[in-house]
């Protein structure tokens, strides 16, 4: 992910969640590099409370959360960030792809159509809590204010369903382009012994979510009549 974000062409600092581990045991290009600050956490306390409390460290005006074995598009920053200013919008997404051990990627397109959504709509694409979910969370680069109102769920696994929330707060643009490479490897984190038995309840949760806050919001909207 390093590696990744000293290609883009806009100017970036990142805040590195150490989950309980050495310190020392942190790359020493990102130990190096001054864009790069670390949060050290005396325990583990896994992946959704981590970029929570990493999130409360983030001092730039839009923010994109990614796991440290993937990687962004080189163009990935720029291209969103400069829609993010020319539209004025909330949020801004792209495709996914499957990055494999060969180097060889298969793309992901979201059941989101490309183009502008309004707030609330994107959830309209996640119809069941087994069906894909509607965007590809790690692909969205957000205002921080936004991503601090739909923070992480406290889940033991999926909580970047949960972010998925931020797109309730503000309409927001998906762009029909590869972002993100999601690598996989067999020691990922959902490749691991027993992660598909919760599964199910974690999406359950995050769709309720989702949904739940969506028709709170549009429940709320006051009509304006001329």
């Amino acid at each position: 992910m390093h590696a990744s974000l000293t290609r883009q062409g806009v100017s970036w600092e990142a805040v590195v969640a150490v989950d309980g581990a050495d310190p020392a045991l942190l790359p020493e290009p990102l130990q190096a590099d001054p864009r790069v600050r670390t949060l050290v956490l005396p325990r583990p306390v896994g992946a959704a409370c981590a970029r929570n409390l990493a999130l409360a460290q983030v001092r730039t005006e839009f923010v994109n959360w990614a796991d440290d074995d993937d990687e962004f598009a080189d163009d990935a920053l720029e291209l969103r960030l400069s829609t993010l200013q020319e539209t004025g919008v909330g949020w801004c997404a792209g495709y996914s792809q499957d990055l494999h051990a060969d180097g060889s990627t298969t793309l992901w397109r979201c059941p989101t159509p490309p183009g502008r959504h309004e707030a609330g709509d994107v959830w309209t694409y996640w119809q069941d809590p087994g069906d894909t979910i509607p965007l590809g969370p790690t692909t969205i680069l957000a205002r921080t204010s936004l991503v601090r109102a739909a923070p992480m769920g406290g889940l033991v696994q999926g909580e970047d369903y949960c972010a998925l929330a931020v797109t309730c707060l503000a309409p927001g643009i998906l762009l029909p382009v590869p972002v993100y490479r999601y690598r996989k490897h067999d020691h990922q984190m959902t490749a691991g012994a027993g992660y598909g038995q919760l599964e199910a309840a974690a999406r359950e949760h995050a769709w309720q979510y989702g949904h739940s806050l969506r028709s709170v919001l549009r429940t709320q909207q006051v009509p304006v009549h001329g």
